[in-house]
């Protein structure tokens, strides 16, 4: 494949982005896309919010887009901001690296920011691999975003049966041996839409599931312990109710979805919490929209007639997430 610097697509890495989140105590989003009507809801939504954002892409997503037709996506998207003449910045982001070589690879066809996932591997392990993205990274100005703690969940490749909190005293450790830019940890989030088993949840007498809290209390330890460093949350979708019940109303099977409380990302959002990830709220937004479409027109077969009232969906729940959630809204 032939080689490009993220720097000739217009794109920035994270660096900056998320110094200024953490002087201005808000998080950047980190949006998952697979598809043209994902790229244009989230590049839309940043641009009337005003918000920097990141693009993000997983190992399955790049196969399923096409690496070489993401890269022009991505370029694409920088051509959008610039003909609404709108002072936005992202970064490309791959999400959930497994290996060096996919990094290398990712950074080689013009990422500015991967994040090298060693957190399955034993500690010695992850310090290895993710030193070694770090130092092909650095030498091609990417960031690196590394992973101490196990979060559960399934989410495209990752697989993880139980969550591992991430152990306040290996930060320092990890990140002085790494020199990553960015970590990611484990304080009770988790990926997909069933975040948590009912058993784990106390039910209000209405009959809503609320999770238990995220543990704030190991994020003040490791901020303690590496103070001003950029932390990032995975596994961070409210599942919004408002799309689960549409969904089920329309057909689907989405038993005991349950998210992370909208308070808690907002409390995470203030703290070093400067990168929070949002994939299955936006799978969720497009599902529900597509199934309602389908559910009272029956006969509709035109792709636009079912995309794009998804894609709108989609752009209406990031223009809240970035002004009500994560306080990025106006911060570009």
């Amino acid at each position: 494949m032939e080689k490009f610097s993220y720097k000739e697509l217009g794109l920035v890495n994270t660096r900056e982005m998320f110094a200024k989140a953490m002087k201005g105590r808000y998080a950047i989003p980190a949006y998952n896309f697979n598809n043209m009507e994902q790229l244009q809801a989230i590049v839309y939504g940043c641009i009337e919010s005003n918000s920097p954002f990141i693009l993000q892409v997983s190992s399955g997503a790049r196969k399923y887009a096409d690496a070489t037709l993401l890269r022009y996506m991505a370029m694409g998207a920088v051509a959008m901001i610039r003909a609404a003449k709108s002072p936005v910045k992202f970064a490309l982001h791959l999400d959930h690296g497994d290996t060096f070589e996919l990094a290398k690879s990712c950074i080689e066809s013009g990422f500015s920011s991967v994040m090298i996932d060693g957190s399955h591997h034993p500690y010695e392990e992850n310090v290895r691999l993710t030193r070694q993205v770090v130092e092909f990274a650095h030498a091609n100005d990417v960031s690196v975003e590394g992973e101490l703690g196990v979060l559960a969940g399934i989410e495209d490749d990752v697989v993880a049966a139980k969550s591992v909190y991430t152990q306040p005293e290996q930060v320092e450790d990890f990140v002085k041996k790494t020199g990553v830019d960015s970590l990611a940890i484990s304080i009770g989030t988790s990926h997909g839409a069933t975040k948590f088993k009912p058993s784990q949840c106390t039910k209000t007498a209405n009959g809503v599931l609320v999770p238990p809290p995220l543990r704030f209390d190991i994020l003040e330890e490791i901020e303690k312990r590496i103070p001003g460093f950029a932390i990032v949350l995975h596994g961070a979708s409210s599942v919004v109710p408002e799309y689960v019940n549409q969904i089920n109303e329309f057909g689907g099977k989405l038993e005991d979805a349950v998210g992370i409380p909208e308070e808690e990302l907002r409390r995470a959002a203030r703290s070093s919490v400067c990168k929070i990830n949002i994939d299955s709220d936006g799978r969720l937004a497009m599902t529900a929209s597509i199934r309602k479409v389908f559910a009272q027109n029956p006969k509709e077969f035109d792709p636009r007639k079912y995309l794009g009232p998804a894609r709108d969906e989609l752009k209406k729940l990031i223009i809240y997430k970035n002004k009500e959630v994560l306080g990025s809204a106006g911060q570009s």
